[in-house]
């Protein structure tokens, strides 16, 4: 990056992003506590755990040696906006829609946010495919080898 497009403050946004994640992991943590199952308690509490663990790493590594690229800096605000809105939009659907539907949601949400190369018909498809394939086979590993109960 040449040095006039750097951004001197560009760790602030991955400073608040890692407090961000640190912050969703302890009340995902805490929230925990109040499942009556133990069984129920383990896949949540580890996904909590390396969740703190890897953003506070992130924190303090980006605390101590802040680094002028990164954060919120130069992009494209409209792919960002648009994996977060289809995250949220995909994790509220499940109870109303089930898990394929709304992994589906989420899945295109991310695949158009990340799409820099330009669409064709194979790409589409082919994507769409491998989508498919990768839910099918997450909704198989939880229903049938994990035993979680999925809407």
């Amino acid at each position: 990056m040449p040095d006039h497009q750097r951004h001197p403050d560009g760790h602030i946004g991955s400073l608040v992003i890692s407090a961000l994640f640190v912050l969703m992991g302890i009340i995902a943590l805490y929230d925990t506590t109040g499942y009556s199952d133990r069984d129920s308690q383990v896949f949540p509490r580890t996904v909590a755990i390396m969740m703190i663990l890897t953003a506070g790493l992130s924190l303090i590594t980006r605390f101590l040696h802040p680094s002028d690229s990164g954060g919120f800096g130069t992009g494209t605000w409209w792919r960002r906006v648009l994996l977060v809105v289809a995250m949220f939009a995909g994790c509220l659907a499940i109870p109303h829609i089930g898990f394929l539907a709304s992994g589906a949601i989420a899945f295109a949400g991310g695949l158009i946010a990340a799409m820099h190369d330009r669409w064709t018909p194979i790409t589409a498809l082919l994507y769409a495919g491998c989508g498919a394939a990768v839910m099918i086979a997450f909704l198989a590993l939880f229903r049938y080898v994990l035993h979680v109960p999925l809407p």
